[in-house]
């Protein structure tokens, strides 16, 4: 059924073992399948697997797959492109700023087809300078955004997601604003404060010129969270807005203005850690509030990803997002593949999340640049840059084993969630069946991966992260 290789025993043996079951019980007929495997020591780094015969056994797990059973579309998975991770990337000679841009954001076969960018509006924490999109001289106002103006971001940022919307011109970004001008605050600084009220109406067309000048720059946003991690005003940049302020702003001013001006651009509330299921309900209880509202995003520096499901519960109707986790330098590589996957790859997805993006996409060896007073300054990227030297860092596996295959569309599926073997499902747009399944175990294991008349079984070493691939 399969030819000989040589190399297999000394590649694939060690690993696992994967035997495509016959099916309707003809042993001519067989199925296709791909497996890729990263091992928390990184013996094994996001490498595709040899197959191989292996019998079923009597103590084997069965992970079942049922196509039949929908859940939510998936938007992608990817990175934040910090203003940071643009200007390491613009850095980089022409030739190797191209290789990498292709291998992160292409689809061939050696890429790993990053599907979703989130990008800050205006400055984040990881970018050289703090920055808005209308800085003016102290005691200056501008409400009718006369003097708007991209400006830095021009520099480095613009032209990275020009090259990257070349090699991907469907790819879906992200917009998320760490503050509005300092004139609209209540104290005058990039750090903390609130949103002055009298400045809504003019915050609200702030976001339509960005939308408006993004897309004159042939770059579409397709969504916007109103703030960034609204209740942690320690960052710089950073805003607080409590649930109640976001509502008003929300009700009254940004969806309306977005109305007004026909913009399509999805408004997604909250973007903040997983204790607060409260904050974005708060919001969507609002009918007026909620009629402008996708979806809530979430990270997880607080609270349990199961939380995020309280949200889905209790708005069925409304979407769910995972926009940001961080990897602290210099980066566990065992803990951090595990810990992810688990909670974000396997984790946010079967709480309904339509994406599931990590933090910074590059940083250098230093992880530079970030702001002072508050920014990150041991945010690992997923990849260092070093001129154009790149290391791939914990998040760019993580994230690899999910966006090389569960491409913009597919649906997630029904899969039981074995012990020891944490999964989630997918049916994809080309009718491939994609199985992420993590041995969190201290022993190896044998699987049968279920998908009716496609199936699998593969044995995984304790602790493999595996993407399975049924055709």
């Amino acid at each position: 059924m399969h030819k000989k290789n040589t190399s297999l025993k000394k590649i694939a043996l060690p690993l696992l073992s994967l035997a495509m079951l016959a099916g309707c019980g003809t042993a001519e007929k067989k199925n296709e399948a791909e497996l890729w495997l990263t091992m928390p020591d990184k013996s094994v780094a996001f490498e595709k697997q040899e197959s191989f015969l292996v019998k079923e056994t009597e103590n084997q797990t069965v992970i079942t797959i049922d196509t039949s059973k929908t859940y939510q579309e998936m938007d992608g998975f990817g990175y934040t492109l910090t203003g940071g991770s643009a200007k390491h990337i613009t850095n980089m000679s022409a030739p190797a700023r191209e290789k990498l841009l292709q291998e992160l954001y292409g689809t061939g076969e050696g890429d790993i087809g990053v599907s979703y960018i989130r990008i800050s509006i205006g400055a984040s924490d990881l970018d050289e300078k703090l920055f808005s999109y209308n800085d003016l001289p102290e005691g200056e106002t501008d409400e009718n955004m006369e003097k708007f103006d991209l400006g830095y971001d021009k520099q480095y940022l613009i032209p990275v997601l020009q090259q990257i919307l070349k090699i991907n011109p469907d790819i879906k970004i992200l917009g998320s604003p760490w503050s509005p001008p300092v004139w609209m605050k209540d104290n005058g600084d990039t750090r903390g404060g609130s949103l002055k009220p009298e400045f809504y109406p003019a915050y609200a067309k702030y976001f339509v010129k960005y939308i408006q000048e993004m897309k004159a720059n042939g770059i579409t946003i397709d969504a916007v969270t109103v703030q960034n991690e609204p209740l942690h005003p320690g960052n710089n940049p950073s805003l607080l807005m409590p649930a109640e302020a976001q509502k008003e702003f929300v009700r009254d001013h940004l969806g309306p203005e977005f109305e007004k001006n026909n913009i399509k651009t999805k408004i997604i509330v909250y973007d903040h850690n997983a204790d607060r299921p409260d904050y974005p309900i708060t919001i969507l209880d609002d009918p007026e509030a909620a009629k402008y509202v996708d979806g809530s995003a979430f990270h997880l520096y607080g609270g349990t990803i199961d939380a995020v499901s309280k949200v889905h519960d209790a708005h069925p109707n409304k979407n769910l997002y995972f926009t940001e986790q961080w990897v602290g330098a210099p980066g566990d590589f065992a803990k951090e593949l595990t810990w992810h996957t688990e909670n974000l790859i396997i984790g946010a997805p079967r709480n309904w999340c339509k994406t599931v993006l990590e933090w910074n996409l590059a940083a250098d060896e230093n992880q530079l640049p970030h702001t002072d007073r508050g920014g990150c300054d041991r945010c690992l990227g997923a990849v260092t840059i070093t001129g154009d030297e790149v290391t791939r860092e914990p998040a760019y596996y993580i994230i690899a084993h999910a966006s090389k295959f569960v491409r913009p569309g597919s649906v997630r599926v029904d899969s039981n969630m074995a012990d020891g073997l944490p999964n989630v499902a997918y049916q994809t747009p080309n009718g491939n069946v994609v199985a992420i399944v993590q041995n969190t175990s201290k022993e190896d294991k044998t699987v049968k991966v279920n998908a009716g008349e496609k199936n699998a079984v593969v044995t995984l070493k304790a602790g493999a992260i595996a993407t399975l691939v049924l055709q």
